[in-house]
C-alpha cells in the first residue's frame, strides 16, 4: 500500500504546539497501517535560537519567525495554529487563501464578528480543504461512548444536564497577568478558554440546540501583577462564568467554567439525565463513563431490582485502526484525546472530508459565548 506523506507547519510552539508535534509523531504508534504519514516540516517561533533548537530536537526541516514564510510555502500541506487567540483570525484567513488544510486551537477567533469574516472568506474562495477546531474533548473514548449511547436512545429524551470545567490556576492573587488576562489578546478569559470546551462538548452530544442563557461572571482579583512584576494590571476578563442554559428541546442545564476552583485539578465533568437513564463522567477518572439504566425494576418496589449506576470501562477503546497500542484495557492519559483528535483530522484530510468540528462549528461556539457574555453583562436571560 502506497503511503502518502503530508508536510505540516506548526505556528507557535508553546505548550499546545508541543502537544500537536507530539501527536503527529505518536500517530504511527497508536494507529497501524495508516495510508498517510506526516512530516514535521516547519515551526514558527519568535525566538530564532529556540527555533534552531526545535529543529535539532524534534526534526523540523526549518524554523521561521514570520508565519507567512510557512503559510506560503508550497511544500507545506497543513498548518497547525497554536498561537495566542488574537493571532488566529489572520492565520486562518491566510491559510484559507493559500489553500492549506487547517488545524486550529480554540477559540477560533476573538469575536463572532471575526468568525463571520472567516466564514465570508470561505464562501468567497470556495475553500474546499479540511479545517478543524481542536475541541479534543470530543475524542476521548468516554465522550464518544456517551454520544453513542445518547444517539442510540439509551437514555431517551434528555431532561437536564450539568457540566463543569474546573481549574485552580487563577485562584492565586499574585499570579502574573499573562496574555490570557488581556482582552486584546485573549478576547474573554475563562469563558473562552475552558468554557469553549464545555459548550462544544454539550453541543456535540446533544446537538446544536442552545436556545437561551442566563449567566453571571466573576473576577476574583481585579488587579494582578504585570508579567515583569513592576506594576499592577487591571483585570477585566472573567476568572469564572456560571451559566443556566435552555435547549430547544426543552432540556435545561447548568455549565460552570472556573479557574478559581481551589482543590480541583484539570477537571471536566458532566451529568446528563434523560427519560430512560443518565450518564456521568469526570476527567479525573478518565477511564470510566457511568451509566444509569432507569428501565429496569425499581429498587423501591422490587426485591429483584437491578437499577443502579454502572461503570463502563472505556479506557483505550478506539475504533480501528486505533486501540491496539496501548491495549484497550490500558489506562488513558490527557494527550490521548489530542492524538485521536489529530488522527481524525488527518483521516479527514486524506479522504477529502470536512473537519469535525468545523470552522462553522467554531463560529457557532463563538456566537454562543458572546451571548453568554451579553447575559452576564446585562444580568438577564438572552436568546441564543
Amino acid at each position: 500500500m502506497a503511503v502518502k506523506e503530508y508536510r505540516a507547519g506548526i505556528l507557535g510552539y508553546g505548550f499546545m504546539g508541543k502537544a500537536h508535534a507530539y501527536s503527529y509523531q505518536a500517530m504511527q504508534f497508536y494507529y497501524d497501517d495508516l495510508p498517510f504519514k506526516v512530516k514535521l516540516e516547519a515551526v514558527c517561533t519568535r525566538d530564532a535560537q529556540k527555533g534552531k533548537a526545535l529543529c535539532e530536537r524534534y526534526g523540523f526541516a526549518y524554523s521561521a519567525q514570520n508565519e507567512d514564510d510557512i503559510i506560503n510555502d508550497p511544500g507545506i500541506d497543513i498548518i497547525n495554529i497554536c498561537t495566542p487567540n488574537h493571532m488566529h483570525k489572520n492565520a486562518i484567513i491566510k491559510g484559507i487563501r493559500a489553500g492549506k488544510h487547517i488545524y486550529c486551537e480554540k477559540p477560533m477567533v476573538l469575536s463572532y464578528d471575526e468568525a463571520k469574516e472567516v466564514e465570508a472568506v470561505i464562501a468567497e474562495t470556495g475553500y474546499d480543504k479540511t479545517a478543524q477546531l481542536v475541541f479534543h474533548n470530543r475524542y476521548f473514548p468516554t465522550s464518544m461512548r456517551a454520544k453513542e449511547l445518547i444517539d442510540n436512545g439509551d437514555i431517551g429524551r434528555v431532561y437536564s444536564f450539568r457540566a463543569a470545567y474546573l481549574h485552580p490556576g487563577s485562584a492565586e492573587r499574585n499570579r502574573p497577568a499573562t496574555w490570557r488576562f488581556l482582552p486584546e489578546l485573549t478576547g474573554m478569559g475563562t469563558l473562552f478558554d475552558t468554557g469553549s470546551h464545555v459548550l462544544d462538548l454539550i453541543m456535540c452530544m446533544l446537538g446544536r440546540e442552545y436556545a437561551s442563557v442566563s449567566a453571571a461572571s466573576q473576577i476574583l482579583h481585579p488587579q494582578r501583577p504585570s508579567p515583569d512584576g513592576k506594576s499592577m494590571v487591571d483585570i477585566t476578563v472573567d476568572d469564572a462564568t456560571y451559566l443556566i442554559m435552555k435547549m430547544k428541546n426543552g432540556a435545561t442545564g447548568t455549565i460552570e467554567c472556573s479557574k478559581i476552583a481551589t482543590g480541583s485539578g484539570d477537571e471536566l465533568r458532566f451529568e446528563i439525565h434523560g427519560e430512560k437513564g443518565a450518564l456521568a463522567y469526570n476527567s479525573m477518572s478518565p477511564n470510566y463513563l457511568r451509566f444509569y439504566d432507569a428501565t429496569g425494576p425499581d429498587s423501591t418496589k422490587s426485591l429483584g431490582a437491578n437499577r443502579g449506576w454502572k461503570k463502563i470501562d472505556c479506557c483505550q477503546h478506539f475504533q480501528a485502526p486505533g486501540g491496539d497500542f496501548p491495549r484497550p484495557r490500558s489506562s488513558i492519559g490527557w494527550l490521548r484525546g489530542h492524538s485521536h483528535s489529530l488522527y481524525v483530522f488527518m483521516d479527514n484530510v486524506h479522504n477529502g472530508r470536512p473537519g469535525v468540528p468545523s470552522l462553522h462549528d467554531g463560529a457557532y461556539i463563538q456566537y454562543v459565548m458572546e451571548r453568554v457574555a451579553a447575559s452576564a453583562q446585562k444580568g438577564c436571560w438572552v436568546d441564543i
